[in-house]
C-alpha cells in the first residue's frame, strides 16, 4: 500500500497519540474528520496500522528494573531454536525477545521490580528454557529513547509534527 504525506502525517501523529480524536487529528493534518477517518481505516485495512494500545507507566505496577539479557543456545538447529521459542512465550516476564546474528543467538528484554526480583526470574524462567547454555544480563541504568515508531519512517512529516508539538508546548 502506497502512502502520501498526508497518511504519513496521520500515522505520525497516531503514533504520538493513539486516542486524538478525529477532530484534532483532522486540524492537524489539514482535512475533514470524514476524510481523516476514511483514510485512517483504510491505513487499518491495508496493514499499516496493525492495532492500538496504551503505554502504561510500569513503574506504578512495581516494574522498576529493565533488564537486557543475552542468550545463547546449545545448538543452532531448526528444533532447538523452536523449542527456546516455545518456551520463552510461557515467561511472564520477558517483554520482548530477538533472534539474533552475531555471538547470541537472542536478546530478551525482562522486567522485574528489583535485582531481588530479577534473580527469582533468572532462577525460575530464563534458567529453564529449553537448550539455553549461557545467559548473560546488563541492567539498564535509563532509559533514554522509547519510540514505537522511529520518526524516520516518516520524513519530514515527522520534523513537521515535532516542530509543532514543541510550538504548542
Amino acid at each position: 500500500m502506497d502512502i502520501d504525506k498526508i497518511d504519513a502525517a496521520i500515522l505520525s501523529e497516531l503514533t504520538q497519540n493513539a486516542r486524538v480524536s478525529q477532530v484534532d487529528l483532522a486540524m492537524r493534518v489539514g482535512l475533514s474528520s470524514t476524510a481523516v477517518a476514511r483514510r485512517q481505516r483504510a491505513l487499518e485495512e491495508g496493514g499499516l496500522i496493525r492495532g492500538y494500545q496504551a503505554a502504561l507507566d510500569l513503574r506504578r505496577f512495581g516494574l522498576a528494573t529493565t533488564v537486557v539479557v543475552r542468550i545463547t543456545l546449545d545448538s543452532q538447529s531448526d528444533e532447538a531454536l523452536k523449542a527456546f521459542e516455545a518456551g520463552v512465550l510461557d515467561c511472564p516476564s520477558v517483554v520482548r525477545c530477538f533472534l539474533m546474528s552475531g555471538s547470541d543467538d537472542y536478546v530478551v528484554i525482562v522486567l522485574a521490580r528489583d535485582i531481588e526480583d530479577f534473580e527469582r526470574i533468572h532462577r525460575t524462567e530464563l534458567s529453564r528454557l529449553p537448550r539455553v547454555a549461557r545467559l548473560e544480563s546488563s541492567f539498564a541504568l535509563r532509559e533514554v529513547v522509547n519510540r514505537a515508531v522511529p520518526p524516520s519512517v516518516f520524513g519530514k512529516t515527522a520534523r513537521r509534527v515535532q516542530r509543532r508539538r514543541r510550538a504548542e508546548a
